[in-house]
């Protein structure tokens, strides 16, 4: 255990000092956050952060940091603001340089008990996201579906996994790249809630977005953070 605690202590401390705690990343909405940490320290706390939660992870791990990354977290706030409006009760974080949607049993899009196939309402709902996807083309998609912890991790892992396939199949099928899109399923190894209870674990149920910059929008952000 010494020598984990060992390896990880520069990004502990860059943590510590930068961010103050984990909730302060996962709830910071401000574009100047992408100036606040240089690639590296992202990358390294990215590995941390996503040993918990994969979204936030990719997204925190992928930072880029200085004035390039001020001006993809402008970008990126605007693009939060958009979904935020356009999906009843999906929670919209934004984190770093990249967005974290929240999609469980309190949005408009969620899954029938035990089925990975979308409801109408769901695609309704969807149809809303491909059109902000489509105002910000410079986007890689990460999807990562999530279960509650009833049955065996060999039962939900699949099973979340069809859940974040079913959306990403959706996206596509209304225009939206596949080269954009990655799929993960975690099952149910990610808890954001207490599974001892029915509302905890119906929280637990939900796919997630993780939303960062493409190679294009980080090669502009970087072109326009020397013009200035």
């Amino acid at each position: 255990m010494r020598q984990i605690q060992i390896k990880f202590l520069p990004f502990l401390i860059v943590i510590g000092l930068i961010l103050g705690s984990c909730e302060a990343v996962q709830n910071t909405n401000k574009s100047q956050r992408g100036a606040a940490i240089g690639a590296a320290a992202g990358a390294g706390l990215g590995a941390l952060i996503g040993k918990n939660n994969r979204a936030l992870g990719a997204i925190v791990g992928g930072a880029v940091g200085g004035t390039a990354g001020a001006i993809i977290g402008k970008k990126m706030d605007e693009q939060a603001k958009k979904i935020e409006t356009a999906v009843p009760g999906a929670e919209v974080k934004r984190s770093e340089e990249g967005i974290q949607v929240i999609l469980d049993e309190n949005s408009s899009i969620k899954f029938e008990y035990n089925k990975s196939s979308l409801t109408s309402t769901a695609k309704s709902n969807l149809n809303d996201v491909v059109q902000i996807f489509n105002e910000y083309p410079n986007t890689n998609i990460l999807i990562v579906g999530h279960t509650d912890n009833v049955g065996s991790q060999g039962f939900n892992q699949p099973l979340s996994l069809k859940r974040a396939q079913s959306v990403a199949d959706y996206l596509i099928s209304r225009g939206i790249s596949n080269s954009r899109i990655t799929v993960e399923g975690m099952g149910k190894l990610e808890p954001r809630f207490s599974n001892d209870t029915a509302e905890g674990r119906a929280g637990n149920r939900r796919v997630e977005f993780a939303i960062t910059a493409n190679e294009q929008m980080i090669q502009e952000a970087e072109q326009e953070a020397q013009n200035q």
